[in-house]
């Protein structure tokens, strides 16, 4: 089984926000896919499974807030046995451009919450990612406050391209080695 994480946090409010495109990815992908996602009360998350091109596949949007993402991806990965290989994680980056992806197989959590806590969990840096760009915010804005934020009218086409490519990369990834998805998205 290929399983596909988007981290976020739930609530409406946080919807729009930049913390939360790697959940944008989830439900773009679940809407690409025909996948229904439902509440899993075991895992801490929202899980969809389908079948895409005659592979298995999860969706997941842990439900545990940024900081406590590993605790359901563990959860999941212990209750169906799935392989930390066979994975994806879905995430903002405020080391890209706004609109950019950068694929990785491995790294530090390079100060975000979400990752260290997967890190944390899965006792492990090697993991598939695909870093999505929200840029840094410009000098004296807080952190949390600007990842907490929605993107600005200004953005949202990159935005709306960026989920696309991240959504292409995904499918891309089903069937071929992640260094080659690695090579093609990574322009």
């Amino acid at each position: 089984m290929k399983w596909i994480v988007g981290l976020g946090n739930p609530g409406a409010q946080y919807k729009d926000t930049r913390h939360n495109v790697g959940f944008m990815v989830i439900d773009e992908l679940a809407k690409r896919w025909g996948i229904a996602l439902t509440p899993q009360g075991k895992h801490r998350a929202v899980i969809g499974e389908g079948n895409v091109g005659g592979q298995k596949v999860a969706l997941i949007k842990p439900m545990t807030y940024m900081n406590l993402s590993g605790e359901a991806v563990r959860s999941f990965l212990d209750y169906y046995k799935a392989d930390i290989a066979d994975g994806i994680i879905v995430y903002d980056d405020l080391d890209t451009e706004v609109g950019k992806l950068r694929l990785r197989y491995q790294g530090s959590a390079g100060g975000h919450n979400g990752i260290k806590s997967l890190i944390q969990h899965l006792n492990t840096q090697s993991f598939h990612r695909i870093r999505m760009g929200i840029s840094r915010p410009q000098p004296g804005i807080v952190i949390s406050d600007y990842v907490l934020a929605n993107f600005p009218k200004a953005e949202r086409d990159k935005l709306a391209h960026m989920i696309e490519q991240a959504c292409d990369a995904v499918e891309f990834g089903l069937k071929a080695p992640f260094e080659e998805t690695m090579a093609k998205f990574n322009r």
